[in-house]
């Protein structure tokens, strides 16, 4: 088995590490697991509109990725987590945007999904986080 190989995306993830001691991806042979990343920028500021910080998070995704040697195509698992914008629906703008970027980034690849409402998240402000599984050469 290779020994796990693990990554600071530049910028926003060095800081996390120095100040919150964790890497935002770890690699172990052609399988790369990522940290929920947010859709901030490298101070932790939020755009104003949902569909921007989806867009961001996706390439804050893509960011990470890059990072261990993977891209959005070897993607093969996502995990999203939304604040809801109503007690019984995730949202009709998280739902289109994330859809929209996954057809954009993956083509005709698709993960395999699961997307989760919940209270809070790890950010004020912070309305969608998105966690990733990727098998380099996977998606070639």
């Amino acid at each position: 088995m290779s020994e796990p190989e693990f990554f600071a995306t530049p910028g926003y993830g060095d800081r996390q590490l120095t100040t919150m001691h964790y890497h935002q991806a770890v690699r172990i042979g052609d399988r790369v697991e990522i940290s929920g990343q947010g859709g901030w920028d490298d101070d932790f500021h939020f755009p104003e509109s949902l569909e921007d910080e989806i867009v961001r998070a996706f390439d804050n995704v893509e960011r990470t990725l890059a990072t261990a040697g993977a891209t959005w195509r070897d993607v093969v698992a996502v995990d999203s987590y939304h604040i809801p914008d109503s007690p019984d629906f995730i949202g009709e703008v998280h739902n289109r945007v994330m859809v929209e970027q996954f057809r954009k980034r993956m083509g005709d690849r698709a993960p395999i999904w699961t997307e989760i409402g919940v209270a809070a998240l790890g950010a004020p402000k912070m309305r969608v986080e998105i966690r990733a599984t990727a098998v380099v050469g996977s998606g070639a």
